[in-house]
């Protein structure tokens, strides 16, 4: 069954990785649409699937599409989300517009494609959550999770090509003797960190950090587990790097641990030190699956702790690859 496809956003990085993932995984394309502003309609945009003319999204007949993936804002998908759907078609967004309604799934597909249902409408978790929830599940399924501590290293590119300019411009400023200036991010970023990604909150996390919190208990199906993130953007272009520490309900055992993620979908082991080999944005990048690596016990919660270091492309696995991943589940269900 080939299907119509929509992407909502199709000029942006997530929409363009989107289009690339469709074509590796063969997703069975019946015809492809892309849309995106007023100011990039008409244009045309060579793609796996020809070079096809973009649309203005403000006047798209959802009623031509069975699958459109959102790619856009927050604000837009709140505004377009119910249009699509009342018309038939099934709507990935990609923003964060839905996450937290209980009327709609927040989907991982290794973890909770059952969550979908017959909804018509699905959310694609926070590129953050996505990526430390793979390897956190296995353990959750196993052990159990009584506390989990995590602290990001961000990569310039969840800012969007904005981000990912600033740094290669404003590094060569600094190469240069030139004046560093910054306006994607608050602070300069070239050979710095920024300990803030997206706005405080009244407890004091960034609402980054604490999308990690709520995403990652919807997705368990936990009321509260308790979760406490550090984000820190960091002047690398792509892939997000977690350091994970947990406490378990069992006594864990690492070796153990290692032997299912390696059997794990969505995982690939980086984990042999003698060899110097560990998770890394330079190995990760355009990689489908996780890297997981620095798998040991902990030191703090002893039997029952764990520590391990996490690599995964915030554009494929916590992005465009879910989504796609998502509508795979959807064309299996026929629908």
């Amino acid at each position: 069954m080939n299907l119509r496809i929509g992407i909502m956003g199709a000029t942006g990085a997530v929409g363009k990785e989107i289009i690339e993932v469709l074509q590796d995984r063969s997703f069975p394309v019946e015809r492809l649409r892309l849309y995106a502003s007023a100011r990039s309609a008409g244009k045309s945009m060579d793609t796996p699937f020809g070079n096809i003319i973009i649309e203005d999204a403000e006047n798209a007949d959802y009623s031509e599409l069975d699958i459109a993936f959102f790619a856009i804002s927050g604000s837009w998908s709140q505004a377009n989300a119910r249009k699509a759907t009342n018309d038939g078609c099934f709507v990935i967004d990609n923003s964060s517009a839905f996450r937290y309604d209980d009327a709609v799934p927040l989907v991982i597909p290794e973890i909770n494609s059952d969550a979908i249902g017959d909804s018509k409408l699905i959310a694609n978790p926070n590129c953050t959550t996505a990526i430390a929830a793979i390897p956190l599940y296995e353990i959750h399924k196993a052990y159990g999770l009584k506390k989990v501590i995590i602290s990001t290293y961000q990569a310039t590119s969840g800012a969007g090509a904005a981000g990912m300019n600033e740094l290669s411009e404003q590094t060569k400023n600094y190469l240069e003797g030139r004046q560093v200036i910054n306006e994607a991010f608050a602070h300069p970023i070239p050979f710095n960190l920024i300990p803030h990604i997206d706005s405080f909150q009244d407890n004091e996390y960034t609402r980054e950090e604490m999308k990690v919190v709520w995403e990652t208990n919807k997705i368990f199906g936990e009321k509260d587990m308790p979760i406490s993130c550090t984000c820190v953007r960091i002047p690398t272009m792509r892939v997000h790097a977690e350091s994970i520490v947990v406490e378990t309900e069992k006594p864990i055992d690492a070796v153990d641990v290692r032997k299912r993620f390696e059997v794990a979908k969505g995982i690939m082991v980086k984990d042999d030190i003698e060899n110097d080999i560990y998770p890394m944005p330079i190995t990760a990048t355009k990689k489908y699956d996780v890297e997981v690596g620095r798998i040991r016990q902990n030191l703090v919660f002893g039997d029952h702790g764990l520590e391990f270091f996490v690599c995964g492309d915030q554009l494929l696995k916590g992005a465009a690859l879910n989504a796609v991943q998502i509508a795979e589940v959807l064309k299996n269900k026929k629908l």
